[in-house]
């Protein structure tokens, strides 16, 4: 263990699973404390089972205010503070124009938008100075996916909202950026494409592959550690270049 983020606290939405459990692992390692979340109780313990004594578990949707209040008095009882925040939690529940629901609509504005929106912002009393805080979004940002329309829009907004927040980086005294993956292997994608995600990204992708969640979270932990030190308001596509072909 290199103690990266050694004495570290770290708060991963949306940690139970795929990228934000490849990036919660990879903080660990780092010598973080890492307090995780999920919706889904059962996954949520076989993470925290998986991460081991570094980590809590603590059900939460985004989307809810109040489970997010219920978060952070978690932490701020446990911890005390926040030096790292991913908000990480999303869903994927789209369709294209002619087909669009409003149950599917407010779901993912609500999850992927307010979600992040509120995560971030009902962490400021938590976070110390210098925090490090990192907002996944998606390559669709940039290259939107003509089969998820409301995702790719939700995600773009998330760009917006970052660039914002980060020109109070000095008021606030925290880096805030984005961090957008590509196509990348996790239980998401692969329920959305199944076994045409592979063939997908040997057309689309430059480096002719999906991403394993653990390159990301790699990408992860750049933006988390001193690293980065002099990074705020950026956008990193961790992406095999699919933006750009």
């Amino acid at each position: 263990m290199s103690g990266m983020l050694r004495d570290k606290v770290a708060v991963i939405t949306g940690g139970s699973s795929g990228i934000g459990l490849a990036t919660a692992h990879r903080f660990a390692r780092e010598g973080a404390r890492v307090f995780v979340t999920g919706r889904d109780l059962a996954r949520l313990e076989a993470a925290v089972g998986e991460l081991g004594p570094a980590a809590t578990g603590v059900r939460c949707d985004v989307s809810v205010l109040a489970d997010l209040d219920a978060l952070y008095a978690r932490v701020r009882e446990e911890a005390g503070r926040i030096d790292v925040l991913v908000a990480n939690a999303g869903v994927v529940a789209d369709a294209v124009l002619g087909e669009h629901t409003e149950e599917n609509v407010d779901l993912t504005l609500a999850v992927n938008v307010k979600g992040p929106l509120f995560t971030v912002q009902k962490a400021l009393p938590l976070l110390a100075q210098d925090a490090s805080v990192v907002v996944v979004g998606s390559s669709n940002s940039a290259r939107p996916n003509a089969e998820l329309e409301i995702y790719s829009a939700s995600k773009a907004a998330l760009s917006n909202l970052v660039h914002n927040w980060a020109r109070r980086s000095g008021e606030r005294r925290f880096r805030v950026n984005v961090l957008s993956p590509g196509p990348t292997r996790t239980p998401a994608l692969l329920r959305v494409a199944g076994e045409d995600a592979d063939r997908f990204a040997e057309a689309v992708v430059p480096l002719g592959r999906l991403a394993d969640p653990e390159e990301i979270a790699e990408a992860a932990l750049f933006l988390a550690s001193r690293a980065s030190s002099f990074v705020t308001g950026a956008e990193l596509f961790a992406d095999g270049g699919y933006t750009r072909a």
